[in-house]
């Protein structure tokens, strides 16, 4: 089974970034701790802050892998372009998010992004990551 994380803008900053929403821990230690557990699994992982090259690389990967996880961050309430790209491929796609986005400043309630997902993951931290795997599993 091959699946990718595609992370979007400022969750490269993890483990830095508001500690007290989004931890302690940076994103590639948390990546690699779920490739020690999952390695049955073929994981990659992207991140990017540019909306273009989030669109590109869900068009590069979505029709040839099994599974994406998708946390757009903020571009999930702007960008229908990449919602767009979400709908155009026919790999699925769980849509995730480290905090709970409803507990949030109030447009940060909507996602473009939802409505072409298998599923939404919210509000489990880094946790939400795994629960995304484990249901493609």
């Amino acid at each position: 089974m091959k699946i990718i994380i595609i992370n979007g803008p400022n969750l490269n900053l993890l483990g830095k970034r508001e500690p007290e929403i989004y931890g302690s821990q940076t994103f590639e230690d948390y990546f690699n701790e779920l490739r020690s557990k999952f390695k049955h699994v073929e994981l990659d992982y992207f991140q990017s802050n540019i909306e273009g090259e989030l669109i590109d690389k869900i068009q590069e990967v979505g029709f040839s892998y099994d599974g994406i996880i998708l946390n757009a961050a903020a571009y999930t309430h702007t960008s229908v372009g990449i919602a767009d790209a979400v709908k155009a491929i026919s790999t699925p796609v769980i849509e995730v998010h480290i905090s709970n986005t409803f507990a949030r400043e109030e447009f940060r309630h909507h996602s473009f992004i939802s409505p072409n997902v298998k599923g939404i993951i919210i509000g489990f931290g880094m946790k939400s990551y795994e629960l995304a795997l484990q249901s493609f599993l």
